[in-house]
């Protein structure tokens, strides 16, 4: 079976948060939602761990650029994809562990869901690799049975 993902999107308005979590949720999807910076660290200090941020750098409560830094002092693995309108970057020069930014318009949420499995998709065959590279690792170290030296 494989791994549902958990995506966790950020974003003040919560016609957004919805119209994102209805357009993400799907097949190998799990979505999570968070109105402000103090959710948003919620999850990042919580058990409830997510596989990737959809964040707007424009919510109350909060400093983009400090966010950020919380997030890659604590989860440095996880990719944040900023969903964002352009001028709104100017007040978040330190972009951490952005791996992209989707323009907000009337149609960036076909970008957006093509950049989500893009990076989900890496993630995945990351994961395969790392799980063939120990099965092998275990079976080579897997002690022989039934050799001539074998005494009972």
């Amino acid at each position: 079976m494989k791994k549902k993902f958990k995506i966790l999107i950020a974003d003040r308005n919560p016609h957004v948060r919805e119209f994102l979590r209805r357009e993400m949720a799907g097949p190998g999807y799990r979505v999570r939602l968070a109105e402000n910076g103090r959710e948003v660290l919620k999850f990042i200090y919580g058990d409830e761990f997510v596989d990737l941020l959809i964040l707007d750098p424009d919510l109350p409560d909060t400093d983009a650029p400090a966010l950020l830094r919380k997030l890659q002092n604590r989860l440095p693995y996880i990719p944040v994809v900023l969903h964002t309108f352009i001028a709104d970057l100017g007040h978040c020069p330190d972009i951490f562990n952005v791996v992209a930014v989707v323009e907000k318009g009337g149609s960036s949420v076909e970008r957006l869901k093509t950049v989500v499995y893009e990076i989900l998709a890496k993630d995945r065959a990351k994961e395969k690799i790392r799980n063939n590279m120990q099965s092998a690792g275990q079976k080579k170290a897997a002690p022989a049975t039934g050799g001539k030296d074998e005494q009972k």
